[in-house]
């Protein structure tokens, strides 16, 4: 196995030393939950997309809700009676500890207990928060139809070190290799218990990528159920790690939005990327700034969050092809 080159992973100035990791729970089945290590992903890959760019983005929803920070516009005295007013952005705070109007966190990881090494993740430290998901050799996406050319494999792709979560991207012996890991937190989901499950939520996650030809991801929220397209798909950030950042909703009979950033993955910037996920209303932002949201079939059953991390989608990766996707933290809240 090549040996992950960890060196220097850059860290913003501004990031705040975290010392909780895990906040009080509701009673309520509120958390995200991943699905079990032997479970296995999606049968086939549902986003339009995955063979393509992107579609363009929807515009921009109309502000308003109680749940984002939008900021504020006022009409200039000298405009015209006709003249219309701009709309003001739809924010959202990027702050990842504690509740938030209409928001009460359940669940926050900045991997501050300390290194764990490649092949040993979670291990002692973060076993009681975290899985590494899918067991080594289940194909990915791709790789169901490929014959198992890409696959999942987290004893070879996720480390901690330097207080972020590192997934090692790279092929051995002709199979690109991946990692799907999933948050715990405790929660009443039974038939089967899931690491992590609600029903609507915010979760917001600060990452950043190297530019990889072949790899991607589609950290995504998955039905409990597991009935697909039915209950539907939830996917941020995703996308092939040399084009732009993307969310992603599916429902029904497969209807997908598609609300493209349009800021490339790239190793010099990290970014943060939210979900806000309420009854008949879904919205992604990115660094703060909304992406757009949809308001037609939102999911409405349980999901459970998985960092699905694979390759294969649009072409493998070239054998020499080697590379980092690295998680500064995770917040997660339930409605307040």
């Amino acid at each position: 196995m090549r040996s992950p080159g960890h060196g220097g992973v850059a860290r913003s100035s501004n990031r705040r030393l975290r010392n909780s990791r895990l906040v009080l729970v509701p009673a309520v089945v509120l958390a995200l939950v991943g699905c079990g290590a032997d479970a296995v992903p999606r049968s086939q890959s549902p986003l339009g997309s995955e063979s393509g760019s992107p579609p363009t983005s929807s515009p921009a929803p109309p502000s308003g809700s109680s749940t984002s920070l939008p900021s504020t516009s006022s009409r200039t005295p000298t405009a015209s009676p006709q003249a219309a007013t701009p709309k003001p952005t739809r924010t959202t705070d990027v702050n990842p500890v504690g509740d938030l109007p209409g928001w009460r966190q359940v669940f926050m990881e900045d991997f501050t207990a300390g290194d764990v090494p490649i092949g040993a993740f979670p291990g002692p430290l973060y076993q009681e928060r975290w899985s590494a998901g899918y067991k080594d050799g289940i194909p990915d996406t791709a790789g169901q139809i490929s014959g198992g050319k890409s696959g999942y494999y987290p004893s070879k792709v996720l480390s901690v070190h330097g207080g972020v979560l590192d997934w090692y991207l790279h092929s051995e012996n002709g199979i690109s290799m991946g990692a799907a890991p999933q948050p715990r937190i405790p929660n009443a989901s039974a038939n089967p218990p899931r690491y992590n499950s609600f029903l609507y939520g915010r979760y917001s996650v600060r990452f950043k990528a190297d530019s990889l030809a072949g790899f991607k991801t589609a950290w995504l929220m998955w039905p409990d159920s597991g009935v697909w397209p039915r209950d539907g798909e939830i996917d941020f950030p995703e996308g092939e790690l040399t084009r732009t950042i993307y969310g992603a909703t599916h429902a029904g009979t497969n209807h997908a939005e598609v609300f493209d950033s349009g800021v490339p993955f790239t190793s010099t910037s990290w970014h943060i990327a939210t979900t806000e996920w309420s009854p008949e209303r879904l919205e992604f932002f990115l660094d703060g700034q909304s992406l757009g949201a949809s308001t037609t079939d939102v999911p409405s059953t349980p999901m459970h969050f998985i960092l699905q991390t694979e390759s294969c989608l649009t072409g493998c990766p070239a054998p020499e092809t080697q590379g980092h996707v690295y998680l500064d933290w995770i917040s997660m809240w339930a409605p307040a």
